[in-house]
């Protein structure tokens, strides 16, 4: 990092997988922003999530929240960017929500499906972080699109786009995450893990403030219906293998 000004940080875990967890993505984290701060960068843009909490009993929220404290407390200017879902040519929840749909008779929503969620595309939130960096105030702030979306709503709306003939049900968290372990055997991927349903029913994907973003999701997905969900994306293969 010598000779840098600024410092991007987009580094976390989504779960926790062979030695790396949450707590060692802390700690990985803390390093980082001392490396940065002996190098002489002067300010940090880190990506954070909507609602982190230091008291949540969700590993992915609680360690978000530790690393901002980090942030805050060292010597670099800052921003901290919360997005709550981030959509684009390579997603991986809105894509394989997709590639469900396209390939499977049914596809199961945990309980109501009455939770929300608020995606921002990836090029307004690379705007978004471009912006902020090329400040010096210190801010924090979410970062979501102009749509806010219930989750069954969501779904349909990609089953609609895709032309999916695929049965929307409702069943229990705790099946619905089952379900997702046994497929996760046949695509040798973690597609949902049992905090990420926790927490898109406990409604941590979405805010309070006012859209950062300008795309709409229901618009992009319509711009690339042919190719949505058309293949799987796996966070193994992807960050792992």
């Amino acid at each position: 990092m010598a000779g840098a000004s600024v410092l991007y940080n987009t580094y976390w875990v989504r779960f926790a997988y062979g030695n790396v967890d949450h707590a060692k993505a802390v700690e990985n984290t803390r390093r980082l922003i001392r490396a940065a701060e002996e190098a002489g960068v002067k300010r940090i843009v880190h990506v954070s999530i909507t609602n982190p909490s230091i008291n949540s009993a969700l590993p992915y929220f609680k360690g978000k929240a530790e690393v901002e404290e980090a942030v805050r407390s060292s010597a670099l200017s800052y921003a901290i960017l919360r997005p709550a879902v981030v959509f684009g040519q390579e997603d991986i929840l809105i894509n394989n929500i997709a590639w469900l749909l396209r390939r499977f008779p049914i596809f199961a929503i945990p309980g109501k499906g009455d939770y929300g969620l608020q995606p921002i595309f990836v090029e307004d939130m690379a705007a978004l972080a471009v912006k902020v960096g090329h400040e010096r105030e210190n801010v924090v702030m979410d970062a979501i699109g102009p749509e806010t979306y219930k989750y069954a709503d969501l779904v349909q709306l990609i089953r609609s786009v895709v032309d999916s003939r695929s049965r929307i049900i409702h069943l229990s968290p705790t099946l619905v995450w089952l379900a997702s372990r046994v497929l996760g055997l046949f695509a040798h991927d973690v597609i949902l893990t049992r905090d990420e349903v926790s927490g898109l029913m406990a409604n941590l994907l979405v805010s309070k403030q006012s859209p950062t973003g300008e795309k709409s999701l229901r618009a992009w997905l319509r711009e690339n219906a042919e190719t949505i969900g058309a293949r799987y994306a796996s966070e193994l293969a992807r960050h792992y293998s």
